[in-house]
């Protein structure tokens, strides 16, 4: 488990130029709080205490602003940056090494049960204020730009940015991929 949360907060300092000290990054990155916070309401919900896993996945919600179910799964490695505002529904699913920029919602559009929020697959990055809705999946080091609405399957690779999105690839020689989406809704991305 402290090999994990050592990973979250080394994904905090990779991912963040910003972050120069590991020290106040730990006591201060309400995205590093949450996840870890995350962390523990996922390990009570597994276990069964799903009554105590809403609680303690609230109050985490009301100390850091984000949201996410304790229902959610979540893989290794993975970032919110400035994460204000940010909801992760019951069914998402994470991969490794994923971001997300605050005001991100991966939610879901039905109230029936069973899978009803996004599937997010190892390196994906969410830009701020986009909107991932229904059991879609994101590919494997594929991007929402700033704002977009995504409501489709995004394929490896490839980036989501409009409202609805339109898919569109990225270039393999792309280095704005893991750091700036919000420059693909500009057209001004290498990935373009």
């Amino acid at each position: 488990m402290f090999e994990l949360l050592r990973e979250d907060l080394d994904a905090a300092m990779n991912n963040d130029p910003a972050a120069t000290n590991r020290f106040i990054v730990a006591l201060s990155y309400a995205g590093l709080h949450a996840i870890w916070a995350h962390r523990l309401s996922h390990y009570l919900w597994n276990c069964g205490f799903t009554g105590l896993a809403r609680l303690h996945s609230q109050w985490a919600r009301f100390l850091t602003g984000i949201e996410i179910h304790p229902g959610a799964k979540i893989g290794r490695r993975f970032f919110i940056d400035h994460g204000m505002g940010i909801v992760i529904g019951e069914t998402t699913e994470i991969g490794n090494d994923c971001m997300l920029y605050h005001q991100v919602t991966l939610g879901g559009r039905s109230l029936e049960p069973g899978k009803r929020h996004p599937t997010l697959k190892d390196g994906v990055v969410v830009g701020s204020g986009a909107k991932v809705l229904g059991p879609i999946t994101l590919g494997t080091h594929s991007a929402v730009g700033a704002n977009a609405v995504v409501v489709n399957d995004v394929p490896d690779h490839h980036s989501a940015i409009g409202i609805p999105a339109k898919n569109r690839p990225i270039k393999p020689d792309t280095k704005t991929v893991a750091y700036d989406p919000c420059l693909w809704i500009l057209g001004q991305g290498e990935g373009i």
